[in-house]
């Protein structure tokens, strides 16, 4: 449990490092769209191979498919639900979408370290941490632009981080007694909302500028998640 808790606390202490960054700091557009691209890749990788590939070997193949589309099924209707009837520009609107876009990552890092040691996971960990950094960069930069002051844009970043861990923590520890075949649905259902979120959200966002080195970038990412997978093996 402890190292988990670590762990936790290194991926959701991303976001307060990147959210300082983006209140205090500086982020050039291009800068950002650079390592919203690396995270991306990253992340497409280790889902892949840290949920998806270590579910289907442990269970039927029905059982991922059903998962990993149910999960992409209720985070396009929570999206569009945002973009129907939340303004994206408010304070309350970004936090929303923020912890929407979170808790499937969160949640499949505490169901991936039911079942692997710490090292066996490095590779998602290290992904979210990567997307976390520039994702709480560029969303505190759009709050502060809405009017927020910078303690209240921290502060509602610091919300988000605690929902988010309270996320990963609540994964871990809840569904550990669950039954193979649940675990393995489970893992694709949070695996299908973080595919989701990255052809709605991330990959969208990198490319924004129309900044071609941003294929590179992610291509770089799925090298540093592969690596990191390595580190388990």
């Amino acid at each position: 449990m402890m190292m988990t808790l670590l762990v936790v606390g290194v991926v959701t202490g991303a976001l307060l490092i990147g959210a300082a960054w983006g209140v205090y700091g500086r982020l050039g557009r291009r800068t950002e769209s650079f390592l919203v691209a690396l995270a991306g890749g990253a992340l497409l990788l280790s889902v892949t191979s840290e949920l998806i590939e270590p579910s289907l070997e442990r269970s039927p193949l029905w059982i991922g498919a059903v998962g990993l589309m149910a999960g992409a099924s209720l985070f396009a209707l929570i999206e569009y639900c945002l973009d129907t009837y939340v303004a994206s520009e408010s304070g309350g609107g970004l936090l929303a979408a923020i912890v929407a876009d979170g808790i499937p990552e969160n949640l499949a890092l505490g169901v991936a370290l039911i079942a692997a040691g710490p090292m066996e996971t490095a590779a998602l960990a290290g992904s979210i941490l990567l997307s976390n950094l520039p994702e709480a960069a560029g969303g505190a930069k759009e709050m502060q632009k809405s009017g927020r002051s910078n303690v209240a844009t921290f502060g509602m970043w610091a919300m988000a981080a605690v929902v988010l861990a309270a996320a990963a923590i609540g994964g871990n520890v809840l569904l550990s007694g669950v039954s193979e075949d649940w675990l393995s649905g489970l893992r694709c259902f949070a695996a299908g909302a973080v595919v989701a979120s990255l052809a709605m959200e991330v990959f969208p966002k990198a490319y924004r500028e129309k900044w071609h080195w941003v294929g590179v970038a992610t291509a770089l990412g799925v090298m540093m998640a592969f690596g990191l997978g390595q580190l388990g093996k």
